[in-house]
């Protein structure tokens, strides 16, 4: 099997051949490709060599075509930071008060040069890789995770605190449930054969489960459908320890759930059996960039024993893989993935 066809198998719960790897691995890919940020970011044709000889130097399955976190909400006013060596950052709120949702813009992504960039550079991937490997066109934000970017974290929570706030929280997540769509829409227009979406805040560490189930999982629901509509498979990624809401994430109709490693892999195990594909979850940081080749192997089989009878995996870090990150941890990844 390809690493394509791997893959594919395991989004429609089919045993593949051996269990996939699909790395996610910005800021190795980016570091090992002597780029700088700055670089990066401004030219596509660089964006796209970096994860390609990425994925020839590792050689995984897939590879999450990713910028940075901070595009999405640049494309829509927020104001952003754009370091010589780092990956893009938020600076500020775009919302001083909630009551300006209804000042906002219409969205029009394909107008920022940045979300332009990331297109091209995922078309070139795709291209390139063609039905070897699978690629995954990371979109940035899904609405929740979008909304406090726009807000301003501590403002967000005290927006969903309130009751009386409620509509004009409502108008702000349908106004990023809109541009995330507007996202996937153009990623799968790319070729990719998957999309994805970060909605890190919207986990038990930030927010109840009972917040989630009101303003998250609806707005996700929604992403998951505009994607499906464009033929591609969703991937929803959330940070944090989520076992208060694995039951839930099933439910928001995403393909694959890529989980960080403070969730239990046992029960998110039997929370997504014959439900949704378990994309995860090794430490990227105690296990894969401070670990050895060893305890990477070791925390491998863990996970490889713990869905033994389950195909629903793809293996990949919790959360993004440092840079910095020894390259024999990521032989070592893949290499027990293979058996070997």
């Amino acid at each position: 099997m390809t690493g394509c066809q791997r893959i594919r198998a395991v989004l429609e719960g089919r045993a593949p051949d051996r269990v996939p790897v699909m790395l996610h691995n910005l800021l190795m890919a980016v570091d090992e490709a002597g780029l700088t940020h700055r670089r990066f970011r401004e030219d596509p044709r660089e964006i796209a060599r970096a994860f390609i000889e990425s994925v020839e130097r590792y050689g995984h399955d897939g590879v999450v075509v990713d910028v940075d976190t901070a595009t999405l909400a640049g494309a829509v006013g927020v104001p952003v930071d754009l370091p010589e060596d780092e990956t893009a950052r938020c600076r500020g709120p775009l919302l001083a008060d909630l009551a300006e949702v209804e000042s906002l813009k219409p969205v029009d992504l394909a107008a920022s040069w940045r979300v332009r960039n990331w297109l091209e550079a995922a078309r070139r991937v795709k291209e390139h890789l063609s039905e070897a490997v699978f690629v995954r066109g990371n979109c940035d934000q899904a609405p929740f995770s979008l909304a406090s970017m726009i807000r301003g974290p501590a403002a967000w929570m005290l927006d969903l605190a309130d009751p009386a706030r409620e509509p004009g929280v409502r108008r702000l997540l349908d106004y990023c449930t809109e541009a995330a769509c507007q996202f996937v829409e153009l990623m799968a227009a790319t070729g990719v054969d998957m999309v994805s979406s970060g909605d890190s805040p919207a986990g038990p560490e930030m927010i109840s489960p009972a917040m989630y189930r009101r303003f998250a999982l609806p707005y996700e629901r929604r992403v998951a459908e505009r994607a499906r509509r464009c033929g591609r498979p969703w991937l929803v990624h959330v940070c944090g320890n989520t076992n208060l809401i694995l039951d839930d994430l099933p439910q928001c109709g995403a393909d694959a759930v890529e989980l960080d490693h403070k969730t239990d892999a046992g029960r998110a195990e039997r929370a997504c059996r014959g439900r949704v594909v378990f994309c995860g979850n090794l430490d990227p940081v105690g296990v894969l960039q401070r670990g050895s080749p060893e305890l990477v192997r070791r925390k491998t089989r863990e996970l490889l024993d713990l869905f033994a009878d389950n195909p629903r995996l793809i293996l990949n870090a919790g959360c993004a893989i440092p840079a910095g990150t020894p390259p024999a941890n990521l032989r070592a990844l893949v290499a027990a993935a293979r058996g070997e």
